[in-house]
């Protein structure tokens, strides 16, 4: 799997860092996957050898502009560069309401169809032809959401003892759990397809987060997920003073979270602007990393623009390249 950073800071972009973007895609795969789309992300998309043509979706986490704002502008270039599939957009409701805004004000003609899927009512994993994507609900001040990739695999096998000892009757319900998809039994107890499998045949799994001041949100999820890539716009020092509720989370707060579930990759992004790229100067972001060394002993990574990570198979997390700046 692998992962480019189209943007890592918060509200505004600054001279090294756009507002939040990120491609998450199969590196054996041309298929690529976006989630969010502040301004300037397709200027940023620039920097890749990635091709419109194969983006397959685009998940937005919330509202706010510096997450959504590059949207209408995507749209439009991905429809004049001669896009004739549909393309899926998974959001909030008012992103729905936002591009048809845009395409009524701007006379703005796709020549594809767009997929919307409202986040807001989503209550089943979304299969794509590289990944089962579900939705995680995260606390901000606007409804904002996590997106849990799975890796569909084709060489997966499921524990046969595991699925006698549950009484999991073969047939139709195992084709299911085959395919990644969770069942019901009779005893309304939800089986998740990722707890049936042999240890070897374990998907990857990677959480992509949007805004979101409650870390423990993901506790459910993130129990057997290789990596987690969340905000961390500020040091705890700094969101004390800004008071008036948390609405963002500190880099003490995901850290201690991130240790208390012993997950072994973590990614912090969307930092507030305020923070200096020299190590020198006050406050500098190598405050918010020092504050999260001290909490967390896993592989912590402060990602910056246009760095590219690769989670390879055995769930290791690595920097494999920072693309043409």
């Amino acid at each position: 799997m692998e992962l480019i950073f189209l943007g890592t800071s918060s509200g505004v972009p600054t001279k090294s860092r756009n507002v939040s973007g990120l491609v998450f895609k199969k590196q054996t795969s041309k298929n690529w996957y976006l989630v969010d789309c502040g301004e300037g992300t397709q200027h940023q998309l620039l920097h890749t050898k990635l091709s419109l043509k194969y983006l397959k979706a685009i998940f937005i986490t919330h509202i706010h502009g510096d997450h959504c704002y590059g949207l209408p502008g995507l749209l439009a270039t991905t429809a004049m560069s001669g896009r004739n599939e549909p393309l899926t957009i998974v959001a909030p409701k008012g992103i729905q309401e936002f591009i048809q805004a845009v395409i009524k004000t701007s006379d703005l003609f796709l020549n594809y169809e767009i997929n919307f899927v409202d986040v807001n009512t989503l209550d089943s994993n979304l299969q794509f032809e590289d990944f089962n994507v579900s939705a995680i609900e995260l606390s901000h001040r606007v409804p904002s959401f996590g997106y849990a990739f799975i890796e569909k695999l084709t060489n997966r096998k499921l524990d046969v003892k595991l699925l006698e000892k549950l009484n999991i009757p073969r047939g139709e319900i195992w084709g299911k759990l085959q395919k990644g998809e969770s069942i019901e039994l009779d005893s309304g107890k939800i089986v998740q397809a990722t707890d049936c499998y042999l240890p070897e045949s374990m998907p990857r799994k990677v959480i992509i987060c949007g805004d979101n001041d409650d870390p423990s949100l993901l506790k459910e999820e993130a129990n057997n997920a290789n990596l987690i890539v969340h905000e961390s716009t500020y040091t705890e020092e700094t969101e004390q003073k800004i008071g008036s509720g948390r609405q963002h989370c500190s880099a003490e707060s995901i850290a201690k979270f991130a240790e208390s579930i012993s997950i072994k990759n973590l990614i912090l992004t969307h930092f507030s602007p305020r923070y200096q790229q020299e190590e020198d100067k006050k406050p500098s972001i190598y405050n918010i990393q020092n504050e999260a060394s001290e909490h967390y002993s896993g592989n912590l990574i402060l990602a910056n623009d246009l760095d590219v990570y690769q989670l390879d198979k055995n769930g290791s997390v690595s920097k494999t390249n920072t693309t043409q700046k």
